[in-house]
């Protein structure tokens, strides 16, 4: 809040034009390094938002007849929509079933198109599960580096996940290291989208990637192009998020360096330790309104309750909110008919004392009247 107060004090808004205009500034170009820095990619390119990204990516990588995309069932709204876009270019897009890297395989050496892109999100937003990026990214080693395109969107996962925050494909290809299995596969995923909402705590979004798709797409992602460039309050902000959770900023010193990187490891095992709380209190335990816990574990900092029903969903939620606890029900366009859930998104700013208030609000109601 201060980094935003103080910038939005000395320039406002910040220039109000496209960035291949007049909007892009310095501060655009620090944080865009530092992002870069935190993916371990060449390069980084800012868009309005983290929507803007999967809408500019998908359809300057995948622009033609000879392209097909590879999209997870359960993708977020923004890569279906950025998929939608492609194939007014007539691009072939093909959905595979949720996580299943058999099914992915199997229409992937079954395409004939000469270019190919899988899209996946790496933490599914309203589900709380991680995508197989170690297996995709085997995949993909195994058919040939070049075989396609791979394309994650870390919104969820960047500055929560990793060692520096760096996401899930931090966690799931670098550090992650079983005895079978000991290599950093992180360098086969090619564009890392991601938001300056969620963890940053601001506005934007980006894709970090090499060099040269960088290049590609200032010249033809329209919604960078033809969008004004963050205002200088967002950057600020998000670059002072950056800074906290590691030390990913070009202007800081050794020192400081070292000091943010102990901050972020600390707030990250605290909410790493929240997830293992609320799993452990809500195990083997009959919830809320006769909800369940969705893929039967939680295994991330999003977990939800499913209830299938909407009305069962909507009374649950409005049961916690009369107790201070916000968990929106999720229903239908967002998820399919049937499949209503409570979702539970935790925080490193919350409490000990919060995740048992929440267990004890989920194991102790008893069964709506409806």
């Amino acid at each position: 809040r201060a980094a935003a107060a103080r910038a939005a004090a000395a320039h406002g808004s910040g220039p109000r034009s496209s960035p291949l205009v007049c909007g892009y500034t310095v501060a655009h170009r620090e944080l865009e390094k530092g992002l870069a820095l935190l993916k371990n990619t060449e390069e980084c390119l800012l868009f309005p938002a983290g929507f803007a990204a999967n809408l500019g990516v998908l359809p300057s990588l995948a622009d033609s007849a000879d392209c097909e995309i590879f999209s997870d069932r359960l993708n977020h709204a923004s890569i279906v929509d950025g998929c939608r876009l492609a194939s007014l270019k007539g691009t072939k897009v093909t959905v595979y079933e949720h996580n299943d890297v058999t099914h992915l395989e199997a229409l992937l050496t079954r395409s004939t198109k000469r270019r190919k892109l899988v899209v996946t999100d790496a933490l599914f937003s309203v589900d709380g599960d991680f995508a197989p990026l170690r297996d995709i990214a085997s995949l993909k080693r195994r058919l040939g580096n070049d075989s396609f395109f791979f394309v994650i969107d870390e919104a969820h996962a960047t500055l929560v996940c990793g060692k520096t925050g760096g996401g899930a494909a931090e966690m799931l290809l670098k550090d992650l290291k079983t005895e079978n299995d000991s290599e950093d596969l992180s360098h086969l995923v090619d564009v890392h989208v991601g938001t300056l909402s969620k963890a940053f705590g601001s506005h934007g979004g980006f894709a970090c990637c090499s060099r040269s798709l960088k290049s590609l797409l200032l010249s033809s992602s329209r919604t960078q192009i033809f969008s004004t460039a963050l205002p200088a309050p967002c950057v600020a902000a998000a670059t002072e998020a950056l800074r906290v959770a590691g030390g990913y900023h070009t202007g800081v010193t050794d020192a400081e360096s070292e000091e943010n990187v102990d901050e972020g490891v600390s707030l990250r095992a605290r909410l790493w330790r929240h997830v293992e709380r609320l799993r452990d209190g809500l195990q083997l335990k009959p919830l809320l309104h006769g909800g369940r816990v969705l893929n039967d574990e939680i295994s991330s900092p999003i977990a939800c309750v499913a209830y299938g029903s909407e009305a069962h969903a909507l009374k649950a939620s409005a049961v916690l909110l009369n107790r201070g606890l916000h968990a929106p029900a999720i229903r239908p366009p967002t998820v399919p008919l049937g499949t209503s859930r409570v979702r539970l998104a935790l925080s490193a700013a919350h409490s000990d004392t919060d995740i048992d208030a929440l267990v004890e609000a989920l194991t102790t109601i008893a069964e709506p009247r409806l």
